[in-house]
């Protein structure tokens, strides 16, 4: 395995919590020092932890510091190596057929290839960061068909042979644990789980990724989403939520509600589900007073 010291002026994970935090992603030690480690080993970062803890955020910062383009594969159920890796232009190549007449013609040549994700970070490693999105949202057949690429970091084109990528791509999967992953697919990887932040981190999230929202409101909010994250909910609000809500608070605190009711009426950007605002309606004025106190 060959160990790389440095990768874009990152040569330890303090370095790279710096780095992401000119990004305005405050990253803790472990995630620092996991993202470091799957940098200069030249291996897969795969985050785990609940939707919204800003798994998916990471990728972004970690690609904008590196000043590389982020290249997102979204997983689905029934997903298939066609919407991963290539497809050919049929269309287009009977065109040609038909314009070359009796002439030969190479119909599997680039023109004629539609890049996706995978290939794409296949052929431009130096320039890009793929995001594999929701990896658990996928059938565990496409999860074994990822194996070959994240072992060595190669393609299978039938007719075109197999495609190597000339150095190790940066590759960040994410998962929302609905599912296992295969044990195969975890040692390839460096793994971090991320869970919520604490109180104190997610007050300075909110306020460095908000544009106008004081401490005491950050705080508030910090408060408010604790509560709601211990509710049995459907979907409980994440840390972009969080953000949300102080930010929509501020908003129409500053057209003239109260805060009480500011934080009341914005509740639609915290709680996303009509089952879990019914659940929640009869606790909500408990929680705004408490946090309002």
């Amino acid at each position: 395995m060959a160990v790389r010291g440095s990768v874009g002026g990152i040569d330890r994970p303090e370095k790279l919590a710096e780095a992401l935090r000119a990004a305005y992603y405050l990253a803790d030690d472990g995630f620092a020092t996991a993202g470091y480690l799957a940098l200069a080993l030249g291996k897969p970062l795969l985050l785990e932890g609940a939707p919204g803890v800003g798994k998916t955020e990471a990728a972004k910062a970690i690609a904008g510091i590196m000043g590389r383009q982020l290249i997102r594969l979204q997983c689905y159920e029934g997903i298939d190596s066609a919407a991963a890796l290539y497809e050919w232009n049929y269309p287009r190549q009977m065109l040609a057929i038909r314009q070359a007449g009796d002439e030969p013609i190479d119909i599997y040549r680039d023109d004629f290839l539609i890049e996706r994700p995978m290939l794409a970070a296949l052929r431009r490693p130096e320039s890009t960061v793929l995001l594999i999105d929701e990896i658990d949202r996928s059938d565990p057949e496409f999860e074994a068909f990822l194996l070959e690429f994240l072992s060595d970091f190669s393609i299978s084109i039938p007719e075109r042979g197999t495609l190597r990528a000339h150095e190790r791509p940066v590759v960040v999967l994410t998962s929302n644990r609905t599912r296992d992953l295969h044990e195969a697919l975890r040692r390839r990887c460096v793994y971090h789980y991320i869970a919520y932040p604490d109180p104190e981190r997610e007050a300075r999230i909110i306020m460095m990724r908000s544009s106008s929202v004081a401490e005491a409101t950050a705080r508030a909010i910090v408060t408010a989403v604790g509560r709601l994250r211990q509710e049995p909910l459907t979907k409980p609000p994440g840390v972009a939520e969080a953000i949300d809500w102080a930010e929509a608070s501020t908003l129409l605190a500053k057209t003239g509600a109260p805060w009480p009711d500011a934080f009341r009426r914005a509740i639609g950007v915290a709680l996303k589900d009509e089952e879990d605002l019914a659940f929640i309606a009869p606790r909500l004025d408990a929680i705004i007073a408490e946090i309002a106190a």
